[in-house]
């Protein structure tokens, strides 16, 4: 029998001895999916399409085009191969970072006001440019994100969670030594028992008035009260496209700090990132169809 899979794309060319089916994610999944062997999530879509795993009998293997998978792992049915979206929204998580980060060191907020009132009152702001970060969370994301800060000339510091000496890497261990010395922390973590409010208060009130905290990995990592407390007093100041509670209920105070910019956690779906998925995609189902093993897979 034909190999059955199911994809987000109706036009995908298929490796020969597959056959498809199509599942976008935003409607009820189709009937006669009992057959389907490889599972490709759609990006983006909320919880329903992970749930749908549960209901492939046939199910083999499952590609997440997420990095994260830990909305995925808790719903994996038993002996189901499962791979990552590895790679594929590293520059555009990288390009979307230093735009927060841009946007915080040079004030634009200040300037969109200005233009909105038609205001013309000129003042010298921060720079990237020489400007320590201390960058946590040291994958392939981190290091995209790194070949942009120094591109902009900041000096930067790599943070995983084991140090990795040879590498020039520190380990969280270490942080409480080196946040004091930060004008900018950007953070690239899951979500994980060990990354969960990894920033708190004493982490936050270890670094120097005016301080940039960025995030773009997820919103657990930072505990959001302490974070609230820093920025609502003008001492720190904070970017983030992931937040806890996610989304930001409307009324939370956070909205309206003076010194915050917040995006909808929407730096990983640009433009750059879909052709990598279907590149991916295309590529694992090759290997699928072939009997060779796969890319990125979690164990």
């Amino acid at each position: 029998m034909t190999p059955r899979v199911l994809l987000p794309w109706t036009d995908l060319e298929l490796p020969a001895g597959l056959s498809a089916a199509w599942y976008g994610g935003g409607e009820p999944p189709a009937e006669g999916l009992d057959g389907i062997e490889f599972y490709v999530i759609p990006y983006d879509s909320g919880a329903e399409p992970v749930k749908l795993m549960r209901r492939l009998p046939a199910l083999r293997v499952v590609q997440s085009l997420s990095a994260g998978v830990e909305t995925v792992l808790p719903l994996l049915p038993e002996g189901v191969r499962l791979a990552n979206g590895r790679g594929l929204h590293d520059l555009s998580v990288a390009e979307h970072t230093l735009a927060l980060v841009h946007a915080s060191q040079r004030d634009l907020p200040r300037w969109f006001a200005q233009q909105a009132s038609g205001t013309w009152e000129r003042e010298h702001t921060r720079s990237l440019a020489d400007s320590r970060v201390l960058l946590v969370g040291y994958g392939s994301i981190g290091r995209a994100i790194e070949r942009q800060l120094l591109a902009a000339e900041a000096v930067v510091t790599r943070v995983a969670s084991r140090a990795r000496p040879a590498e020039g890497v520190h380990g969280v261990a270490e942080l409480p030594g080196l946040l004091p010395s930060a004008d900018i922390v950007v953070l690239v973590l899951p979500d994980t028992p060990d990354t969960r409010g990894l920033v708190g208060a004493a982490e936050l009130a270890a670094l120097p008035d005016g301080a940039l905290v960025v995030n773009v990995g997820r919103g657990t990592a930072i505990d959001t009260g302490a974070l609230l407390a820093e920025t609502s007093a003008g001492r720190l100041r904070a970017a983030l496209d992931v937040v806890d509670p996610e989304p930001l209920p409307p009324g939370h105070p956070l909205w309206k700090v003076p010194g915050v910019i917040l995006t909808p956690h929407i730096a990983g779906g640009s433009a750059s990132f879909h052709p990598r998925a279907r590149k991916l995609v295309t590529g694992q189902l090759r290997r699928f169809a072939d009997g060779r093993p796969l890319l990125n897979l979690v164990d």
